[in-house]
């Protein structure tokens, strides 16, 4: 006796057509890992000087946001007032 539920094709991951894709893309990142990563290494340093705005930019967003105080903590205290380890 067959149901509908013994019908149903398989999750696209378990089918042939997604495990070849799988193993493709494996492959594939394989091979340009491998032929790339001196190029890779090579732009490290100026990668790592680029992201600092980016730090800059977030780490100053949380201290405007800390400073106005987050919605719902009305009476908080600044951190400098709280009692306990920072």
């Amino acid at each position: 006796m067959t149901t509908e539920h013994d019908l149903e094709p398989p999750p696209f991951w378990r089918s042939r057509f997604g495990i070849g894709l799988v193993v493709l893309e494996g492959v594939a990142g394989y091979f340009l890992w491998t032929e790339h990563r001196a190029h890779l290494a090579g732009a490290l340093p100026y990668v790592l000087f680029l992201l600092c705005p980016l730090m800059l930019l977030f780490m100053s967003h949380g201290q405007r946001e800390q400073q106005r105080g987050s919605p719902g903590k009305e009476g908080a205290l600044p951190t400098s007032q709280r009692e306990g380890p920072p």
